[in-house]
């Protein structure tokens, strides 16, 4: 490998040096057990601060500059040269005229000062320039940007709701390289993420910016998202967070209950708003029935639930009277400052009309029981008019479409015995025809049981013979001396006498 170049006044002093080398037996004495130690393999160290790098020699070697380069091969670069006295530059020898120790320190360390640090030990060749004879293991040197804060993640500036894909965006700098890993998780459970954007900054340092997509669940209330940085300046990665109740907003549902439903008249009726599992907390409630706003009670502050959700109680009072009956009470929710949500419950009466009878026309058990009496005897007079005026209807009808009549025997007494012996006895009976003429005659069944006679109207026939018969079936009349026949009680009567001819 090429070493740096090296001015040719500066390689003079160690002539000398090679003349004792040239002789016999010196080389061999010289290079025998020397050695350069860098016991820092790596180092990291912030922008601005000050980087100390070690190197410890050891053992005998020829003339010559032990120096520090940066980078190895055609890329290097001279950091330090103890024949370079310039008072401006960062580096310095940490213990000046020491022959064994070889540590420098670089003041203001910046992210460009990242690399691997060599520490080299020169001695004079046969052309007479200065030739490396050992180098040291090396140290690897990580320059962490000026970033006192944990990588950025930040959300939308409104909240969503469940189901909704939401962008978040994770920002960190101050890095060089400009090879920079970003990963996200959820909950500890990885997520899928683009590429970072990576960015020049000030200083030669770079910026990341990296993008990933959440779509929020109602239950991520206590769900944090991470932006976690990977760098090879960093021992660790960098994490960043997010909690994303932030940006969650659960919505409340709603429920309304009446109890008693239905409820009698004039009782009163309570209604329970339910306002459950929402987020955040910020949540106002009204009431209104029919439209009107009516006052209210919450129950509570919002309960927090396991979840992290939150539920509320709310309830008012109304009096059941008959004109409220079918009245919708409403229950008006505001979330935290979105549009309003409602729920309503309708007020029942039971029997309302019949409620409102007893409250007007309540009355004692016995005033009941009087007018219940009351309204018996008069249904059962009712029915006994009835039953009458049925049976007078029932007898005229039949009394005015029969032509004969059946008599009935009466009971006989010791005075109707003594009469029977007497002829001319004779039985009348009052017999009530229609007016209408009776063309055909009739026969008359006679049986050993019975006697018959022939009744003849007093008026005088016309034409033809009118016969009116009647049927006496098993009738002893009783003889009477002979009278009268009697006079007509109406004219729409024909009377006749009988007179019964013993056998």
């Amino acid at each position: 490998m090429e070493p740096h170049p090296r001015d040719p006044g500066r390689t003079a002093w160690a002539l000398p040096c090679l003349l004792l080398l040239a002789l016999p037996g010196v080389d061999a004495q010289v290079g025998q057990g020397f050695t350069l130690q860098q016991p820092q393999p790596k180092v990291t160290v912030a922008a601005g601060e000050t980087l100390t790098l070690n190197c410890i020699a050891s053992g005998i070697a020829g003339p010559g500059p032990v120096m520090w380069l940066k980078g190895w091969g055609s890329g290097n670069k001279t950091v330090f040269d103890p024949n370079n006295k310039d008072p401006s530059s960062r580096v310095t020898i940490a213990v000046p005229e020491s022959d064994t120790d070889f540590t420098i320190l670089i003041k203001n360390v910046q992210p460009e000062d990242m690399g691997t640090y060599y520490c080299v030990k020169f001695v004079k060749g046969s052309t007479g320039e200065d030739e490396v004879f050992r180098r040291g293991s090396g140290t690897e040197v990580s320059v962490q940007g000026d970033q006192t804060q944990p990588p950025l993640v930040s959300g939308p500036e409104q909240r969503a709701r469940p189901g909704q894909p939401v962008p978040f965006t994770c920002t960190a700098g101050g890095f060089f390289p400009d090879k920079i890993g970003v990963k996200w998780f959820k909950n500890s459970n990885p997520l899928g993420a683009q590429p970072p954007q990576v960015t020049e900054w000030k200083m030669k340092t770079y910026n990341m910016s990296s993008s990933a997509v959440v779509t929020l669940q109602k239950d991520d209330v206590r769900s944090q998202l991470t932006c976690e940085v990977t760098h090879s300046t960093l021992p660790a990665p960098l994490p960043g967070s997010y909690q994303l109740s932030r940006v969650l907003r659960v919505p409340p549902s709603i429920e309304v209950r009446a109890e008693p439903s239905p409820a009698e008249v004039n009782k009163t009726v309570t209604f329970t708003c339910l306002v459950k599992e929402f987020y955040p907390a910020e949540v106002s409630i009204s009431w209104l029935e029919n439209g009107t706003e009516i006052k209210g009670q919450n129950l509570s502050r919002p309960l927090e639930l396991p979840l992290g959700l939150f539920e509320l109680r709310s309830r008012v009072e109304v009096q059941a009277t008959e004109e409220k009956n079918g009245s919708t009470i409403t229950c008006t929710v505001v979330h935290d400052a979105q549009a309003p949500a409602s729920s309503s419950a309708v007020l029942l009466i039971s029997n309302p009309t019949q409620g409102g009878l007893s409250n007007e026309f309540q009355m004692d058990k016995d005033d009941m029981l009087i007018y219940i009496v009351v309204g018996v005897v008069c249904t059962v007079l009712a029915l006994l008019v009835a039953a009458i005026l049925y049976l007078i209807r029932t007898k005229q009808i039949k009394g005015k479409s029969s032509p004969s009549a059946r008599l009935h025997e009466p009971e006989k007494s010791s005075e109707a015995t003594t009469q029977e012996s007497d002829p001319n006895n004779l039985t009348y009976a009052d017999l009530n025809f229609d007016k209408e003429r009776k063309s055909v005659r009739r026969m008359v069944e006679m049986s050993q049981q019975s006697e018959y006679a022939c009744i003849q109207s007093n008026q005088a026939p016309n034409g033809d013979d009118n016969l009116t018969y009647a049927d006496l079936d098993m009738v002893h009349l009783s003889k009477a001396p002979k009278r009268p026949a009697p006079r007509p009680e109406e004219a729409g009567s024909e009377y006749a006498s009988v007179q019964i001819t013993r056998k």
